[in-house]
């Protein structure tokens, strides 16, 4: 597998997949979305977007990420304030096709958005539910260390606050 820019023609498979994948991880958090799913794929303030595809002549999508630049909200401010930084590249809508699971596709995305943030000068954060245990498992496999907490509007009371998090040290 290899990881490339997001095409517009991705989309309508990424929607899919998306939607596939999301009563095994309850990612999104709302399901069905309450907006069309390419606004929760391609978001404001977007720097980049990767997507995993398998080699070979079919090539098919097996995940995606993006970075996005902080957005001024409860989540941004925290961030912000969590790590005193403002160069932040916000590692976002990581999530894996059901049949990547287990291949090590959310790893080679992690360390993608990651990588493509500092080579562009920023501190590679992110947020994620506390209670998604697999994503916040594999994030501290992989280093990353958390800063702080935030309550975003979306988030019903009876969930403990999102986690915000920061990559590891270069």
């Amino acid at each position: 597998m290899t990881t490339r820019d997001r095409r517009p023609d991705d989309l309508p498979e990424l929607g899919r997949l998306l939607g596939e994948q999301q009563p095994g991880s309850a990612y999104p958090f709302r399901w069905p979305l309450p907006f069309p799913v390419e606004d929760f794929l391609v978001r404001p303030g977007e720097l980049v977007a990767r997507v995993a595809v398998e080699t070979g002549p079919a090539g098919a999508l097996l995940g995606h990420v993006s970075v996005l630049e902080p957005v001024e909200d409860v989540v941004g401010t925290a961030l912000h304030d969590a790590t005193g930084r403002t160069d932040l590249g916000v590692v976002s809508v990581l999530f894996t096709s059901v049949a990547a699971r287990g291949r090590g596709v959310g790893s080679l995305l992690l360390a993608d958005a990651t990588r493509w943030a500092r080579e562009h000068g920023l501190l590679p954060v992110l947020d994620v539910v506390a209670t998604h245990r697999g994503a916040v498992d594999l994030y501290l496999r992989k280093g990353w260390v958390e800063v702080g907490t935030a309550r975003p509007a979306w988030l019903p009371d009876d969930e403990p606050p999102v986690l915000l998090m920061a990559a590891p040290p270069a």
